[in-house]
């Protein structure tokens, strides 16, 4: 994971997936703290309570912390097979449940591994994934002379236009991504001929789409 970047759900999902009559329930979601991964987990226990096991895996940037149980299945069956379902697709801020309902037919450790693994991939794959970068916001303080020539500009490169507000003169209010800040500051200066006031009002991460 970069530090400009992460990959993360994009939004609640849930899938289902039976072998030899088990019911296995995943359900995804995006958390970026310990505690709303925990309240997600005791949401899903609420809900199924007469399940036979909760089996979860949670993977989070917030001091790299990984948790993953078992829940009463045989070590290494279960929940270390979802955290690697997380891993493997480059995801951080995620936390899997898998609820599993007896069927009466025992899988074995190879058919637990299979069964947690692919209702984790569903969950997963249904929720979408999703990437962040980091995200500079800048504002520029401009002439109405100058200000349709930016506009075009900022518009040509595909930089997203926040806010203008218009007063005296015209202030532009953009986003763009962090690596490309200084070339656009470049560009406004030169257009202007030194005119244009930038303000820098900081970074933020924000969508990169998925």
């Amino acid at each position: 994971m970069s530090k400009d970047s992460y990959t993360t759900l994009a939004r609640y999902a849930e899938f289902r997936y039976e072998e030899k009559r088990s019911v296995f329930i995943g359900e995804a979601i995006p958390c970026e703290h310990e505690e709303d991964a925990i309240a997600f987990i005791s949401r899903v226990r609420a809900k199924y309570p007469d399940a036979r096991h909760h089996v979860y895996a949670y993977l989070l940037r917030e001091n790299a912390k990984n948790r993953y149980s078992d829940d009463h299945e045989p070590a290494g069956t279960a929940g270390m097979p979802v955290l690697d379902v997380i891993r493997k697709n480059g995801c951080v801020d995620a936390c899997i449940v898998v609820t599993r309902y007896f069927g009466g037919v025992l899988l074995g450790a190879g058919g637990l591994v299979r069964a947690y693994t692919a209702a984790a991939a569903g969950a997963l794959k249904a929720a979408g994934i999703v990437t962040y970068r980091i995200y500079k916001h800048l504002s520029a303080a401009l002439s109405y002379s100058d200000h349709s020539k930016i506009e075009k500009e900022l518009e040509a490169r595909g930089v997203r236009i926040l806010d203008t507000a218009y007063a005296e003169g015209v202030t532009v209010t953009f986003t763009l991504p962090e690596e490309e800040a200084e070339a656009i500051i470049a560009v406004l200066t030169e257009i202007t001929s030194g005119r244009a006031v930038i303000e820098d009002r900081g970074c933020f991460f924000e969508h990169g789409g998925e």
